[in-house]
């Protein structure tokens, strides 16, 4: 009977795992191991393919920097290797829910927008669409004018490196984006398949840091140019989704 193949489990040393598996068939029985190409996982915790038995990895960070209105403390939370949800494309304006926030995966319409910043907001069913495509997405929410908030997510958007994805692409450089986001429980969000940041307080670097990090990251790497918005061509009615839209492709 064949074994079947399996990763190696992080906790047994690779010295061991060998020896095992030099063994041969007479270990199997008493191993719960099979011989293969021993693969690992990437060691940042971010990953477009999560393990559906995996936990989240949460990680809390307390930068010091002044906390934004209406909060107390400045605090960065960045969660990785969220399990991943079917991602079926729906028909646009379709109004879609996520369990994070900001979402990390799923279903979404089958367009997707532009790679660019945007002053209206995209809807989340939208850049959801982005994010399978590798994009990071940049958010933000503000009861009132945050023209700091806006201009530190905008010095991270412009230096994320140029994608070599892109090259040929004259309209896009990489794929990031940035939207107004009221859905939003922090003022400050970034989301990317798999992982999310939300933050009390501008923290570049932590931003920075995530962006590069969860760069790249979705199930579909593609630089294809997507949908801008800005130009009102999707108007969603009768309590669907909306927010801003416009007609585009589907991939």
């Amino acid at each position: 009977m064949k074994t079947p193949l399996v990763r190696r489990s992080r906790w047994i040393p690779r010295a061991l795992f060998s020896l095992l598996c030099l063994i041969g068939a007479s270990a199997a029985a008493f191993v719960p191991l099979a011989c293969g190409d021993v693969t690992q996982s990437p060691d940042d915790g971010v990953d477009g393919g999560v393990d559906a038995s995996t936990e989240p990895v949460v990680e809390e960070l307390y930068p010091n920097a002044e906390p934004l209105p209406g909060f107390d403390t400045c605090k960065v939370v960045i969660t990785t290797g969220i399990t991943q949800l079917p991602a079926t494309h729906r028909d646009v304006c379709t109004p879609l829910d996520y369990p994070t926030n900001p979402p990390s995966g799923g279903d979404h319409w089958g367009k997707w927008a532009a790679f660019k910043i945007y002053d209206q907001v995209v809807p989340r069913e939208m850049y959801v669409h982005d994010m399978e495509h590798g994009a990071v997405v940049l958010a933000y929410d503000c009861e009132d004018d945050c023209p700091a908030v806006v201009d530190a997510l905008e010095s991270v958007f412009a230096g994320v490196a140029a994608d070599p994805a892109c090259v040929g692409n004259t309209s896009v450089l990489a794929r990031v984006l940035m939207t107004p986001d009221p859905l939003l429980d922090t003022p400050i969000a970034a989301a990317a398949w798999g992982s999310t940041y939300t933050a009390t307080c501008i923290d570049p670097t932590s931003l920075a840091n995530f962006v590069a990090r969860a760069y790249g990251r979705g199930t579909e790497a593609t630089c294809a140019q997507g949908v801008d918005i800005s130009d009102g061509s999707i108007q969603c009615t009768d309590g669907g989704a909306g927010g801003g839209g416009g007609a585009g492709g589907g991939g």
